[in-house]
């Protein structure tokens, strides 16, 4: 999976998480809390959805790995890779 592609995994969730969300302008390197109005359920959210459907874990001390979109696919994409994806 390309860096862009996570992203696209990542945006995808968000929108599944928070569905009144415009994520057609997110900046990928602004923080996504900054831009959306994701409160901390909507993060465990995303986080529990890339273990569901990707089988990607993320410890709780990573958790700040994934404040934006492209710090999100600098951490998620070799983990991808190392599942075959």
């Amino acid at each position: 999976m390309t860096k862009e592609e996570t992203k696209q995994a990542v945006l995808d969730i968000i929108a599944d998480v928070a569905p009144d969300e415009e994520l057609s302008n997110v900046k990928p390197e602004v923080k996504l809390r900054d831009q959306l109005e994701l409160d901390s359920m909507d993060f465990l959210d995303i986080v529990m959805e890339l273990r569901k459907r990707h089988n990607i874990e993320v410890p709780e001390a990573d958790y700040p790995e994934l404040a934006s979109l492209d710090s999100c696919a600098e951490y998620l994409t070799p983990k991808f890779e190392a599942l075959g994806k």
